[in-house]
Formats: C-alpha cells, sequence, structure tokens
C-alpha cells in the first residue's frame, strides 16, 4: 500500500507542489499455501468475508479444488475468474477481461483482488488493478520460478503492445507476494528452465554465491524442480533454498531503491539490451528466459573482447547456459535486429546504451559506447563460438507453451499447429514464415537429441 505526504507553497506566479508516497508491501515465504492450516491467506479477506480470485488457466485445473475448498473452510465467498495463460495473452484485451471481471463483481475501491499464476498473468492483472479506479489492490501469488523470482519483486505490471515487449504499463505495488516455491512440483520443466535464466542473470552481474551454486547444481536444479521432486537430494534442496532466498533478497537490495526506475543503470537490466526487440520476432515467440539468455550470451561475448571477463569466466557462463539448457544464440539474432534494438532501447534509457556487463563475474558494468562496427564483428565470433556447443547454442523448450499457440497469426499469415506424442508439428504455414518455421523445427530435433542424450 501507499500512502502520501505533501505540501502546496506559493510562487510568484503559481504554486509549487512537493510531494513524497510512502510505499509498503510484503513477501512471504510459505510452502502449500492453500493448506488450510495456513491462515495468511485468509486473513487478508476476512473482514471482506469475500474473495475475488483472477488465476491462470493451467493452475485452476491443478490447484482450483484446493483453492476453494481452502476458503471454504475459513468462510470466505470465493468468486474465480479463470484467464488463459502465456505470453500471447499478454495484451489489452486480457486487461480489459479482467477490468470487466472487477465491474462485474462489483470491486469494492480497497478490496484486494487474488492473482494467481505465473508473470504473465500477474503482469496483467497487476494492470489492470492498477487502472481500475485508478487503483485497486491487489495480492499475488507467483505459480512460475520466473514468477516466483524476477517477476514478483518489482512493482511493475504491464502488457505488450502488438510486438513491442511490456511497453504498456505501470508502477503498482501488491499489499503482499505470497512465494509457494511448492508449485515448482506441478511446473513442467520448460518452465523450471525458463525461471532458471533469471537467476543466471542476478547471479552473473551481482551475487557470485548463487552463481557458483548454479553452477554445481545447474542440471539437478532442473531436473528436481529446484529439489521439489521426490528422489531429491537434501543436499540440492538446501542448495535449491538457499538460491531462491539470496537471489530474491539480492533483487529486492537492487530494486527497492529504484521501484520507479528513475535511476537507468540498472544491474538487473543485464540481458534486456536487445531482448525486448527479439523476444516476440519469431512466428512463435522465445521464451522469455531463452530470449534474455541469447542477449546475456552475446553480452558475455562482448565483455570478454572489451577485457572485462576472462576467457575462462566466458567459458564458465556459456557452458553454464548450454548444460542446462538455455539458448546461446538465434538464427533471427542478426546485426540489423541488434542494431535495431540498441536504438529501441536508448529511448527508454534516456538516449543511453546502459549496456549491462560482467565485469568479474558477480559485478556489473554498463557500457555506452557500443558501435554498429563493434557488435558486427563480435556478433561474427560469438556465432562462431556458440557453434561449438552442444545442439550448436540452440536451447530446449525455448519456445512459448504449446498452449500459447494453438492459433497464431501474423498479419495475413497464419500457422496452425498440434501436439503429437508430445512434439509440436506444424500444420499450415505460408512461405513467408517458412525459414523462421523450419528453424523452430530444427530447434525440436536439437530437443529431442537432447532429451535422448540424458534420458
Amino acid at each position: 500500500m501507499s500512502d502520501m505526504s505533501a505540501t502546496v507553497s506559493s510562487t510568484t506566479n503559481g504554486f509549487h507542489i512537493e510531494g513524497y508516497e510512502k510505499i509498503t508491501y510484503d513477501f512471504r515465504f510459505i510452502d502449500n499455501i492453500f493448506d488450510p492450516k495456513h491462515h495468511d491467506l485468509a486473513d487478508c479477506y476476512h473482514s471482506w468475508g469475500r474473495c475475488l480470485v483472477v488465476i491462470d488457466d493451467n493452475v485452476y485445473k491443478m490447484y482450483g479444488q484446493a483453492l476453494e475448498n481452502y476458503f471454504a473452510v475459513h468462510n470466505i465467498k470465493c468468486t474465480v475468474k479463470v484467464i488463459q495463460g502465456g505470453e500471447l495473452r499478454k495484451t489489452m484485451k486480457t486487461k480489459l477481461e479482467i477490468l470487466d471481471t472487477f465491474a462485474e463483481f462489483g470491486l469494492v475501491r480497497k478490496e484486494p483482488v487474488l492473482v494467481i499464476g505465473g508473470g504473465v498473468l500477474t503482469d496483467v492483472a497487476g494492470y489492470a488493478c492498477a487502472s481500475y479506479r485508478r487503483t485497486s489492490n491487489f495480492i499475488r501469488i507467483p505459480t512460475t520460478l520466473i514468477g516466483l523470482i524476477d517477476a514478483s519483486v518489482s512493482i511493475k505490471v504491464g502488457l505488450n503492445h502488438g510486438k513491442l515487449k511490456n511497453r504498456l504499463g505501470a508502477y503498482h505495488a501488491p499489499l503482499i507476494t505470497f512465494l509457494d516455491f511448492s508449485f515448482l512440483k506441478t511446473l513442467s520443466q520448460g518452465h523450471i528452465r525458463n525461471g532458471f535464466a533469471e537467476l543466471v542473470k542476478i547471479s552473473t552481474v551481482a551475487e557470485k554465491t548463487v552463481f557458483d551454486l548454479l553452477d554445481k547444481y545447474g542440471e539437478e536444479l532442473i531436473s528436481t524442480h529446484f529439489g521439489y521432486l521426490d528422489g531429491a537430494s537434501e543436499e540440492v534442496r538446501k542448495a535449491a533454498k538457499q538460491i531462491n532466498y539470496i537471489g530474491i533478497k539480492k533483487m529486492l537490495e537492487l530494486e527497492v531503491p529504484n521501484l520507479h526506475e528513475i535511476m537507468l543503470d540498472r544491474v538487473i537490466a543485464f540481458g534486456h539490451t536487445w531482448s525486448p526487440t527479439l523476444e516476440l520476432t519469431p512466428p512463435i515467440p522465445l521464451r522469455h528466459g531463452h530470449a534474455i539468455n541469447i542477449d546475456m550470451a552475446f553480452s558475455v561475448t562482448i565483455a570478454w573482447k572489451r577485457g572485462l571477463i576472462t576467457i575462462e569466466e566466458r567459458d564458465r557462463i556459456l557452458r553454464l547456459m548450454s548444460r542446462v539448457g538455455l539458448t546461446l544464440d538465434h538464427e533471427l539474432f542478426t546485426i540489423d535486429l541488434i542494431w535495431k534494438a540498441t536504438k529501441s532501447i536508448m529511448l527508454t534509457r534516456d538516449g543511453h546504451q546502459r549496456a549491462a556487463m560482467p565485469n568479474p563475474i558477480g559485478t556489473c558494468t554498463f557500457v555506452n559506447d557500443l558501435t554498429y562496427e563493434e557488435l558486427e564483428q563480435d556478433l561474427k565470433e560469438h556465432k562462431a563460438l556458440v557453434k561449438t556447443y552442444p545442439r550448436a547454442g540452440a536451447g530446449v523448450d525455448a519456445y512459448v507453451d504449446q498452449s500459447d499457440y494453438m492459433e497464431i497469426h501474423d498479419g495475413d499469415n497464419m500457422v496452425l499447429t498440434k501436439a503429437l506424442n508430445g512434439e509440436l508439428l506444424v500444420e499450415a504455414v505460408s512461405s513467408t514464415l517458412s525459414s523462421s518455421l523450419g528453424m523452430n523445427l530444427k530447434t525440436i530435433a536439437a530437443e529431442k537429441a537432447y532429451r535422448s542424450a540424458i534420458m
């Protein structure tokens, strides 16, 4: 929540206003939050006697009964709005659907909406709350790794506008964010890997202790869903808890002094110089974690070329990324896209590049003098380098979920897809999209080889 203090004073030709906004909000770690023995969530709604829940459809399928039983046990009337999740639903249409639900429910100004889902849903629903009656309260329960350790840490909410990533949004803090890592038990491995990239991000430029743990336990963290699957060793469980706690704490320490991004040299923007343009460029969009990893991998090569890190550090970072199945490069990651993205991000960063890079692992520096010629030369070397890695640098589960793209329109073109025995098949595609989709299918073939190798 937030409180304002302000003064009004007269000037020679008008008035001067000086105001300060106090923002307070909490994070609470609670595993199995829908267990009726936990009162924390219910305590937020007892005074209202009811709760409006906006929840991701996949989460509702798995946890809807437990959610409704929880509120029934605590004698709180629960109204549920199920929203289809996924990156392609991070749109104004989804936001308006949620706003209509608020109106139908008769939401009271300070009554908190309960938002349950991954980073996409918490972003869009949070933006709806920021907009409704100009500001409405909400409580967040992120259910994906990327939501738990990244999206939930910021007070930024928003949505995509066409191919422009997170172009519309606001700064709007929830009252409380409940961090329940037990959701990872039922999360797909692709989503685990997606969130892992955010931990690579923060550790590479800000927290070497976490980087060392990721490097030591990377594959086991992925395969055991950060220790939440049966059979995970106590050593891995302990390491996962340490990684998550320190990672979130470091993110908060970096983000909280700059909640409204007034200071634009942002350490946590590592991996976010070129990825906002790249992520939505393929007909089937990249997962966010893979998009930022491509950006980070290229940044690591540039950092090495500039003498900011050693060749040993470069290889250690790239090996970790590759070992856990993150994408190192992409066919559409070209010098033209990179230069376009550079000019675009400079508009966001007040005319400067502010490209975050490791200097060395665990610390950060900002680069502002990248030229077209340097980027072009470094990109050639980077692409040659990553081709020597497994899968030629391709990632595993790099594209948005099957549920995200049952029907994708790209202008006048349409791609229809379906799943058969867990494999993506392209049913129909126009010639203008064939090269990019051919690349996607090559990636899928690489994923099959990867899975065969580790099974």
